[in-house]
């Protein structure tokens, strides 16, 4: 087991370097002047000859990219150009509040999926099975951010009985999950970012359940006299592994940040500070941004191999 964690950490070396590729590069690609934020319309040549300089767009991109790696490498991703404040900072704060969010989303959305699935699989063509379908076309189905507005209209805005946005009265500074007052700022973008990987989650359970039931063990189990009970604990076992891969991706999604999401219910997370940076054409916290979100990704599916391995030791021998 220590020679496969050793090599898949060895394989996801060379992808985190390859997304940091990419997310330099990316940039460079989208249309407009990222200094226009920072500049004057009447701004001389030689005003933009210095701003060009300090924040280093006067080299080559390669040189450009070699220096900015060896920044992030030591923690420094660089000063905003909106705002002049680290990158670090905001992108980390970003991401504290977005965990935040994935911190009660997670749970409910693997564990309802989850459930939905094994439920659905176990009564394959049943009226469970049709209703859980149905619910899981249904939340894959609806769009997050119009599914957001709905909740808004109708829980803030006609029944006010939760708030339409923002991280608590205060801000997110003063953020506290021990006060109903600023706990209550998370429910609806709570169960805004949970409908999808439900319905993701649910469908993909059904259908490993519903394979691994048909495969001659469970027969077998059936006929040494096991009980109905542990054999559906073996087939949950045995569908698993497919289960946690797809788990492994909707956690990266939610740890991302969906930017309609945080946008709609003006969440202070990583999707929303995104979005500012698209419209601000802040180049610095765009790369620290995606950067950041996608080696969340790289180590999610890192995490998930580990977990996939240690549920069925015929991956570490593949």
């Amino acid at each position: 087991m220590f020679g496969y964690i050793i090599r898949r950490i060895l394989f996801a070396l060379p992808i985190a370097i390859g997304v940091s590729i990419v997310c330099f590069s990316l940039v460079y690609l989208a249309p407009g002047d990222p200094l226009q934020t920072v500049l004057p319309p009447d701004a001389t040549a030689e005003t933009i000859a210095i701003v060009k300089h300090e924040y280093g767009f006067d080299r080559p991109v390669p040189v450009q990219y070699a220096i900015w790696l060896w920044h992030v490498v030591q923690g420094d991703f660089g000063r905003s150009i909106a705002s002049r404040r680290p990158v670090t900072l905001e992108v980390f704060g970003s991401l504290a509040n977005t965990a935040m969010l994935a911190l009660f989303a997670v749970p409910v959305a693997f564990a309802t999926g989850f459930a939905m699935g094994a439920i659905a699989g176990c009564y394959p063509g049943r009226i469970l099975d049709r209703i859980v379908t149905g619910a899981a076309v249904i939340g894959v189905s609806l769009p997050n951010y119009w599914l957001g507005l709905v909740l808004v209209i109708v829980f803030a805005v006609e029944y006010m009985v939760l708030p339409a946005s923002g991280m608590g009265k205060s801000g997110s500074a003063a953020f506290s999950l021990w006060r109903w007052s600023d706990a209550q700022f998370l429910v609806l973008p709570v169960v805004t970012l949970t409908m999808i990987p439900i319905g993701i989650i649910a469908r993909t359970t059904r259908a490993a359940v519903a394979e691994v039931r048909s495969q001659e063990f469970v027969t077998t189990l059936r006929a040494m006299g096991l009980g109905e009970g542990a054999v559906i604990r073996h087939v949950l076992k045995n569908a698993s592994p497919q289960v946690l891969a797809v788990m492994g991706l909707q956690f990266g999604y939610l740890m991302g940040g969906s930017i309609l999401v945080e946008t709609v219910f003006t969440w202070p997370g990583s999707g929303f500070l995104l979005n500012k940076a698209i419209i601000n054409r802040d180049i610095p916290v765009l790369q620290g941004t995606i950067l950041a979100l996608s080696l969340v990704f790289v180590a999610t599916n890192l995490v998930v191999d580990l977990l996939q391995a240690t549920l069925d030791p015929r991956i570490r021998r593949a």
